[in-house]
């Protein structure tokens, strides 16, 4: 293992938090403590692991570099140490990121496998907007995404389908007719909002947009208050708490459907947690794609 674990495990959560007071609250250490750290570290390596402007903090390229290196290494030496008592068990921690739906929907399914194998690795689970899911991934915040995948995935990525759901349009039951005259909610930005411009685009329409919320479930409260139309994976529909007071709009063709993969980053798939992970995932852990 190179340089103290202590010191390591607190890069590792800077890594994540890129905000030093937020490390050393977390963490329960003085700043003074964690600057310390990070600088034995560097002094270690011969090379910045950070870099500090006005503005925050950032991973330099070899940080980057040397997180990849101390997840791997930290996974090796708990398998190791667990080895006498569990020679086919892994032992770490595994940071997932998947919306608030596919935590409900698609999560129990996927994760059962590798948690039955496995059942000493902590699942470091995290939600939040699915148009930042691919970009939390390949930034090193997290090592797996439950997320929308796009036709052109980035090189440094992989992707393994889990599921696919229509877009639909949706608005409040109490809404009179011509609901396809706008007025529109839609997606802040991602995978949605591009399938939507498009499918507008086709039809030759600029649609007249009242609201941008950052996430599906912000958008069908919306919806549901009465603002406008909106275009939703129909998943989230399905298991939306709001579903009772909205109704599909029937259009043909829809919008594009959307596909849903499992993401790692390449390079993560050396380490074994990730590994194991994406071998155990297949799409027969998966619920069939939603029928047209």
């Amino acid at each position: 293992m190179f340089g103290d674990q202590r010191d390591v495990r607190l890069f590792l959560h800077l890594t994540r938090t890129l905000n030093f007071g937020r490390t050393s609250l977390e963490c329960h250490v003085s700043p003074a403590t964690l600057t310390r750290s990070v600088q034995r570290l560097e002094a270690e390596l011969g090379r910045p692991l950070f870099d500090r402007t006005p503005h925050g903090v950032t991973l330099t390229v070899e940080g980057h570099r040397f997180r990849a290196y101390a997840l791997e290494a930290l996974d090796r030496w708990q398998e190791y140490r667990q080895g006498h008592d569990k020679p086919s068990g892994l032992v770490g921690q595994l940071a997932v990121f998947a919306t608030v739906t596919a935590c409900q929907v698609l999560l129990p399914a996927l994760l059962a496998p590798f948690r039955a194998a496995h059942p000493q690795v902590r699942i470091d689970l995290r939600t939040g907007d699915a148009a930042a899911a691919l970009a939390r991934l390949d930034e090193g915040e997290v090592d797996v995404a439950v997320a929308g995948v796009p036709a052109r995935l980035p090189e440094s990525l992989l992707s393994r389908t889990v599921a696919t759901t229509e877009l639909v349009l949706v608005t409040s039951r109490n809404r009179a007719e011509h609901v396809l005259d706008g007025p529109f909610v839609l997606p802040h930005r991602g995978l949605v909002r591009e399938a939507a411009e498009r499918w507008f685009r086709a039809r030759h329409r600029a649609p007249e947009v009242v609201a941008e919320p950052e996430g599906h479930e912000a958008l069908l409260t919306l919806v549901a208050l009465g603002y406008g139309t909106g275009v939703v994976p129909k998943l989230v529909l399905d298991t939306s708490a709001a579903r009772e007071t909205l109704t599909t709009v029937p259009v043909a063709p829809p919008p594009a459907a959307l596909t849903i993969g499992l993401c790692v980053r390449r390079a993560n798939l050396r380490r074994p947690l990730v590994a194991t992970l994406w071998s155990l995932t297949t799409t027969a852990n998966s619920p069939p794609p939603e029928g047209r």
